[in-house]
């Protein structure tokens, strides 16, 4: 693991950087800012790193990132031939080896016609440091199934709260079956190569046995092309972000596939704000909804409604995706899900 962090940056730097990879499993995001102080995030607390690379939380003693030094771990990253990322530049991110995924920003160059053709003189690099959390799932494996048949999921999540986290995870367990349900053949959209992490259209994690995954294509589109070409009986996606998303979910659903998506939002009332769909809409195509937020900085699922005879099912369950508490934990005020 440390190994994999500190290959993000070039050997001339990395005795700065072996404090930070030897604490990389407790890292979420790495950033670098030209000019300004680079800000790492540990386990929800904001740290800086003095010029020896020992971290710090006092800001006058943060090492600052130089031009240079983020100009020459940009070119490490594109293994010094930008040109050969430039469409991954264009889409303002970089999947490496690992799963990580550098976001970069800087100064944009437009085409004629108003279309993004690529970035230059790239000042800000986000590292977000990837972690898969194998069993984050296995609290809520059980309320997936009924009779051993895959419910429709609908995950709905504010920023932060674990959505991909457990999205991955179950996507994992679905695929190479468990106690409640046989293996299926899971197809993943992974338009922004958050579930997978591929790199060189390869998984950086472990998304299952039975998976197939559609690297750094528009999920509308990723949806139909799998639906032809691999016969999922289970489609995913990571965030649901417009109608044509939405009716190539509905066709999916039309086709016998199972599916699994995630949505931001507080609430069902916030996604159907959003979309403007009616809840008879929703209800027709999902049979479970699980509500993510936090509690005393752990992510957490604070709620679960199943579609039922007009009342929901749950009990309304917590579980802590780091440390799983028994099925006796409850968050009150679980509310109902209409049909």
């Amino acid at each position: 693991m440390e190994q994999s962090i500190l290959q993000l940056f070039p050997s001339r730097y990395r005795e700065f950087w072996r404090r930070t990879a030897k604490e990389q499993k407790h890292i979420q995001e790495i950033r670098m800012r030209v000019g300004r102080p680079v800000v790492l995030h540990r386990e929800g607390r904001e740290l800086f790193l003095t010029e020896e690379g020992e971290f710090t939380d006092v800001t006058p003693y943060a090492h600052c990132a130089g031009e240079r030094e983020l100009e020459e771990t940009l070119d490490h990253i594109c293994h010094y031939s930008p040109y050969a990322f430039e469409e991954e530049l264009r889409r303002g991110f970089i999947t490496v080896a690992g799963g990580h995924r550098v976001g970069v920003a800087g100064q944009a160059v437009l085409e004629a016609d108003g279309t993004l053709r690529t970035l230059k003189n790239i000042s800000y690099l986000n590292i977000r440091v990837a972690h898969q959390k194998k069993g984050a799932a296995d609290g809520i494996l059980s309320e997936m199934y009924s009779n051993g048949r895959l419910k429709n999921t609908l995950i709905i999540s504010p920023p932060g709260c674990g959505k991909t986290t457990l999205l991955r995870d179950l996507i994992r367990q679905i695929s190479n079956g468990s106690v409640y349900g046989r293996g299926m053949n899971v197809g993943v959209v992974d338009e922004r190569s958050e579930l997978a992490g591929s790199f060189m259209g390869r998984p950086q994690n472990d998304l299952g046995m039975r998976t197939d995954v559609l690297d750094g294509c528009p999920k509308d589109m990723g949806m139909l092309m799998l639906l032809r070409s691999m016969s999922p009986q289970v489609i995913a996606i990571d965030e649901i972000g417009s109608d044509e998303e939405l009716s190539a979910l509905r066709r999916a659903a039309a086709c016998g596939c199972k599916i699994l998506a995630t949505v931001h939002g507080e609430s069902m009332r916030d996604v159907e704000s959003r979309f403007g769909w009616e809840p008879s809409l929703w209800s027709g195509m999902f049979d479970l909804l699980l509500v993510l937020g936090k509690e005393k900085g752990k992510c957490i699922i604070r709620q679960v409604y199943e579609r039922g005879d007009g009342h929901a099912e749950s009990d309304g369950r917590m579980y802590d995706f780091h440390r799983m508490p028994g099925p006796g934990t409850v968050v009150p005020g679980a509310a109902e899900w209409q049909n």
